[in-house]
């Protein structure tokens, strides 16, 4: 009887021990493959946005999934460059200009002299820049070290951008023989109710996903006339930068707003006046209209859990989780609506006095 106890006793332990070391090989394999798990997540995303369109583009006009789904990545992509070469072009610009009258900012910051000696003089900077130009001066030559490590990001980051783009190609291409075989293997009932919740996340996904971008690019012009019109130098570099912040959800208005802010008022006080009551109005128009307008309709989440969502989501997977952080939780939001009902308690029928 013993015997047969320790036995038993010796196969749970095996059987604890196995899933322990089970969970930490599965935990150690998605760590040292998070960067692939991260880029097949966005693909993702992007193969559900962009799903919808390829059916219409099949049922209305190419009858072949694979050319119907080229021509929309193609067409998407094409407008994204040209998006990105609007921007692009006078970024450029403003980059070489800006290197160009680098030496006399720095030589005018020494001297006190110019907007950003002022400024340095007004906090009591100017001292210690030259006091300490040496150190300033084999700082930036430090910078300049690193050069084979950026050209490696940069790579890295295009071998990234073009996994994203076959991975989401490669999801719309398949998906709808992937569809079929998992509702075939769920059978009619549930294999419905997949279809329906499948319908709700391409909705959400695809409407966030469309609205942030519009939302972002409306912020980016409208900074970009306004800072153009109050003689703002380097009006593309800060406009882009405010709608890159914009993108992210609640806090990206309000960090894009204090640079193009800041920016202004180291040029003028009157710019500095000009940009700061226009983002005091854009931001109104921005969450009272804007938001709700294009927005309401595809993810429905309170404040609270969009700030602990995209908190959760930039730990995790920094300003790539923090933009898809709405999205997914508008996801997670439909499962539990769909796997976990919420009862509601009835009322307590009420007794008649006396």
């Amino acid at each position: 009887m013993r015997d047969a106890d320790d036995r038993r006793t010796a196969r749970r332990a095996l059987v604890v021990i196995g899933l322990l070391l089970g969970t930490t090989l599965a935990l150690a394999f998605l760590w040292s493959t998070r960067r692939i798990l991260i880029w097949a997540v966005i693909a993702a995303f992007f193969a559900v946005a962009l799903k919808p369109l390829v059916d219409l583009v099949q049922r209305r006009l190419l009858r072949r999934r694979a050319l119907a789904t080229l021509l929309v990545f193609t067409i998407t992509f094409v407008v994204l460059a040209a998006l990105a070469a609007l921007i692009v072009v006078p970024l450029v610009d403003d980059l070489v200009r800006f290197t160009e009258r680098a030496p006399e900012l720095l030589r005018e910051a020494r001297a006190g002299r110019g907007v950003v000696g002022r400024m340095l003089d007004r906090i009591g900077l100017r001292d210690y820049l030259a006091n300490h130009s040496d150190q300033i001066r084999q700082y930036g030559e430090r910078l300049r070290q690193p050069a084979v490590g950026v050209i490696r990001g940069v790579a890295e980051g295009v071998f990234g951008l073009t996994t994203v783009i076959v991975l989401a190609y490669l999801m719309v291409l398949e998906a709808p023989r992937i569809i079929r075989t998992t509702f075939s293997a769920a059978g009619d009932a549930r294999g419905a109710r997949w279809q329906r919740i499948g319908r709700e996340v391409s909705r959400t996904v695809s409407g966030y996903l469309t609205g942030n971008l519009v939302i972002s690019l409306i912020c980016g012009l409208a900074t970009f006339l306004v800072l153009l019109l109050a003689g703002v130098p380097f009006a593309a570099v800060i406009a882009l930068l405010v709608a890159i912040a914009d993108l992210i959800p609640l806090v990206g208005a309000t960090i894009g707003a204090i640079i193009a802010i800041g920016a202004a008022f180291l040029h003028s006080t009157t710019a500095g006046i000009i940009v700061l009551v226009f983002f005091v109005i854009y931001q109104q128009i921005e969450n009272h209209l804007l938001q709700p307008v294009i927005l309401s309709r595809s993810v429905r989440l309170n404040p609270l859990t969009v700030l602990i969502s995209v908190l959760l989501a930039a730990e995790l997977a920094g300003l790539v989780g923090a933009l898809l952080a709405i999205p997914a939780a508008g996801i997670v939001r439909i499962l539990l609506r769909e796997y976990l009902p919420l009862r509601r308690v009835p009322p307590e029928p009420t007794r008649p006095d006396g």
